[in-house]
C-alpha cells in the first residue's frame, strides 16, 4: 500500500519535465532512497510500495523517466535519441533539482538496476549506497538466459512466439495471449496482478516508444538498442555498499546477476525463495526487513 506524497511536481530537464514524487521527510538525518524503475518505458507506479520506507525514516523519491508516465512523452522520436547517457542525465539533473545530490541511496529495479550501477561506478560523492534489484549485468547475458527459459514454456508457446517474432507480427493478439505463461511464471507469480503492477503494464502499452527502441516487443525478444548493452566493464568501480536482490523465479536468472556479486567490492546478494521479478510485492514483509537492515547498515 503506498504511503501518501509530502511533495510532487516536475523539474525541468533541458527542453523537457521529469515529473518526480517525495514520500517523507527530507529534513532528518537519512539520505534520500532515490528509486529507479524499469523498462526501459516504464513508470514508477509498481514501484509504491517502496513508499513504506518513508514510515522508518527514509524519504523516498520516485519518478517517470522521460517519455513515460507524468514526464514529458515524445512519441516522434526515433530509437537513436534513447540512449543510456540520456537517462544517466536526466538522474543526475533531478539529484541536482531536488537538493538530495549530496546525500542518497538508489535503489534500481531492472532496467533501472543496470541505470543505477552505471551511475554508481562514476563514484558520486553524494551516494552512500545502492541496490540492485532483479537487473542483469549485460542484455547478452540477459538473451542468453531468456532462451534457456523460453524452452522451459508449455509446449507450443514457445515456437507461437518465434513464428510472430520471425513474420514481425509480434503486436498481434495471439503473440501477446503467449507471451502470458512466460510473464505469470517469471515476472510476477500473483494472481491477480497488484494493481501498481497493472498501472505500468498499461503505461507501457499506451505509449511503448521508449520500450519498443530500448527493449523490443516483450521481455525476452530484446532486438533494441540496449541488445549488446551491458555494465560488466564497469561494476568494479563501485565504492560504496551494495545490496543485490533478485527473485528464485526471476526473469534475471541467478547467471545473469552473479557478475554483481563477482565485480563489486562490498556487495550483499540475497534471493526471494517465492519471488519472480517483483519481490518487493511478491514477498513485500520479507522484502521491507531486507531493505531496512540494509539501509540501517549504512
Amino acid at each position: 500500500m503506498a504511503v501518501a506524497p509530502s511533495a510532487k511536481g516536475t523539474v525541468p530537464f533541458g527542453e523537457y519535465r521529469t515529473w518526480y514524487r517525495v514520500t517523507g521527510d527530507r529534513g532528518g538525518n537519512q539520505p534520500a532512497v532515490v528509486v529507479i524503475h524499469g523498462g526501459p518505458g516504464s513508470t514508477h507506479d509498481y514501484l509504491l510500495p517502496l513508499t513504506q520506507l518513508a514510515g522508518d525514516g527514509w524519504p523516498v523519491v520516485h519518478y517517470d523517466q522521460l517519455g513515460n508516465g507524468g514526464s514529458t512523452h515524445l512519441p516522434e522520436r526515433d530509437a537513436d535519441f534513447w540512449t543510456v547517457q540520456l537517462f544517466l542525465d536526466e538522474l543526475d539533473q533531478l539529484l541536482e533539482s531536488l537538493d538530495i545530490a549530496d546525500d542518497y541511496v538508489l535503489f534500481g529495479q531492472s532496467w533501472g538496476g543496470l541505470l543505477a550501477a552505471k551511475h554508481a561506478a562514476a563514484r558520486p560523492a553524494g551516494l552512500r549506497g545502492l541496490v540492485i534489484a532483479n537487473a542483469p549485468a549485460s542484455y547478452p547475458l540477459w538473451l542468453q538466459e531468456m532462451d534457456v527459459l523460453r524452452a522451459q514454456l508449455p509446449p507450443g508457446v514457445n515456437e507461437t512466439l518465434l513464428r510472430h517474432e520471425a513474420a514481425g507480427t509480434t503486436s498481434s493478439e495471439e503473440y501477446y495471449e503467449a507471451m502470458t505463461p512466460f510473464y505469470e511464471r517469471h515476472v510476477c507469480r500473483l494472481k491477480p496482478w497488484p494493481r501498481e503492477y497493472q498501472a505500468s503494464f498499461y503505461e507501457v502499452y499506451n505509449d511503448p516508444t521508449v520500450y519498443y527502441a530500448m527493449n523490443g516487443p516483450s521481455e525476452f525478444h530484446v532486438v533494441g538498442t540496449l541488445r549488446d548493452w551491458g555494465v560488466e566493464d564497469c561494476i568494479a568501480d563501485i565504492a560504496v555498499p551494495t545490496l543485490i536482490i533478485s527473485g528464485r523465479y526471476d526473469e534475471a536468472t541467478p547467471k545473469t546477476v552473479q557478475p554483481y556479486q563477482d565485480l563489486i567490492p562490498d556487495a550483499r546478494w540475497v534471493i526471494f525463495e517465492e519471488s519472480s521479478h517483483l519481490p518487493h510485492l511478491e514477498e513485500p514483509e520479507r522484502f521491507r526487513e531486507v531493505m531496512t537492515e540494509y539501509l540501517k547498515s549504512l
